[in-house]
């Protein structure tokens, strides 16, 4: 959420910088909330005050002998004013938080404008695209001998969905089990299990409500209890991850943390018909390997660039193609205030597409989730100030799995295995064609 004292002290600045990500900030509609606001505190103040000096009086009153009777009826009409105030006060309040909270990130001054991927900015391409003797496959073509099965799978749950057999669920396994190791062991992240069901006040935490409700899947709890709960899927695991931060006030010296944990992420792809049907490109069920990062405000910055190398560190020991591509202000997500991409080259669609997006959110979703760290000031004494959260994909494994079955095809059919993933599958080389 955008600090409220930053919007107060100049409008005109967070209007120009929303509009460059497609938002129109209603400047007199803030200014008539934030009236109303003003105006009812400063009536619900004076009442108090009312209120507390009345009781003083009918003391003194009281003490001399006098008769306190008009003073007691006044006071006794104090309590329902005050009632309606603070009712009122409250329902302003929710007003501006609700508005707020529809509010996206501000852009960070290095984002590029423009409103599409178009005006993405690439950083820099890594690795060499392979040279075929003969047509390259797309990744469904391909695996399709190999376990692939997108039929089983719409005639159990609809489309988007896929069934992984034989060696290509192997492989998969061996994707995850090399990422979860390469994230722990080589950038020291500490691997977590986390619900795959969270509540709405998590979600709101990281961002994805209450604007985005219509792109998660939610759920029913059985029984007879809680059934106005909400609850949903996770569409990804920074939403478990980064909420370990909620309510709590870290001192420095805890600072940074560094999680990493694979899930299956769910998203109902809501207004994304007609793109990527085919394939795994777009699944409402896909796993990820997430990392996210709790940090020093004045840190995240350079935390992103390490996140991104944490990612591409993945990509490079797979032997893959791949280009770093910092995202425009009308492409990032709602939450982030600068986000690079890793797009992975795919030989059968020859074209680079994103296996990874890394995100600095600043204190966007700590100022929602009232995660903070007590920091020492130069006068020595200590102020507690918003932590800043940082995620990103190391890697999506359904993509990474893409990107092999596309670049490390052979002609007759079969898949090489890179040389890292080797012994997470027993040493096995090549993956061929199943009878299934």
């Amino acid at each position: 959420m955008i600090d409220i004292q930053l919007i107060r002290r100049d409008s005109d600045f967070i209007a120009k910088a929303l509009l460059k990500r497609g938002v129109k900030f209603d400047k007199k509609k803030f200014a008539d909330l934030e009236e109303s606001r003003k105006e009812l505190q400063v009536k619900t103040e004076a009442l108090q005050k009312e209120k507390n000096q009345i009781a003083k009086k009918i003391g003194e009153f009281k003490a001399s002998g006098e008769s306190a009777e008009s003073l007691l009826a006044r006071a006794s009409m104090i309590p329902k004013d005050l009632d309606q105030l603070n009712q009122e006060l409250t329902r302003v309040q929710n007003q501006i938080q609700d508005w707020l909270s529809s509010l996206p990130n501000l852009p960070h001054d290095d984002v590029p404008d423009g409103d599409s991927e178009e005006f993405n900015q690439e950083i820099r391409k890594c690795g060499e695209i392979p040279d075929f003797s003969f047509k390259p496959k797309d990744h469904s073509e391909v695996g399709f001998d190999l376990g692939l099965d997108f039929e089983s799978a719409a005639n159990l749950s609809g489309s988007r969905f896929v069934f992984l057999k034989g060696p290509v669920a192997r492989l998969h396994r061996a994707l995850v089990q090399f990422m979860l190791d390469y994230q722990t062991n080589e950038n020291n992240y500490l691997e977590c299990y986390t619900p795959y069901i969270v509540n709405k006040k998590t979600l709101f935490g990281t961002g994805q409500l209450p604007k985005f409700e219509e792109d998660l899947f939610s759920v029913q709890k059985g029984g007879d209890s809680n059934k106005d709960e909400s609850l949903y899927l996770i569409p990804t695991s920074e939403v478990s991850l980064t909420n370990l931060a909620a309510n709590k006030i870290f001192s420095e010296d805890e600072l940074p943390i560094r999680y990493t944990a694979h899930t299956p992420c769910f998203r109902s792809e809501a207004g994304s018909y007609g793109q990527d049907t085919k394939g795994l490109i777009r699944q409402h069920q896909f796993d990820k390997v997430e990392m996210v990062q709790i940090v020093l405000p004045e840190d995240s910055d350079k935390v992103l660039e390490g996140m991104v190398s944490n990612a591409e560190g993945i990509l490079k020991s797979l032997g893959l193609a791949y280009r770093v591509v910092l995202l425009c202000c009308g492409d990032m997500g709602f939450s982030a205030t600068k986000t690079f991409d890793l797009e992975v080259w795919l030989p059968g669609q020859k074209t680079y597409r994103e296996i990874s997006s890394c995100s600095n959110c600043s204190d966007f979703q700590a100022r929602r989730m009232q995660a903070k760290v007590k920091k020492t000031q130069l006068n020595g004494k200590t102020k507690n100030q918003f932590v800043h959260t940082l995620n990103g994909s190391g890697l999506a494994v359904g993509r990474t799995l893409v990107a092999i079955l596309e670049n490390f095809q052979t002609e007759d059919g079969s898949v090489s295995i890179p040389d890292v993933l080797q012994p997470y599958m027993n040493g096995t080389t090549v993956i061929k064609p199943i009878i299934k």
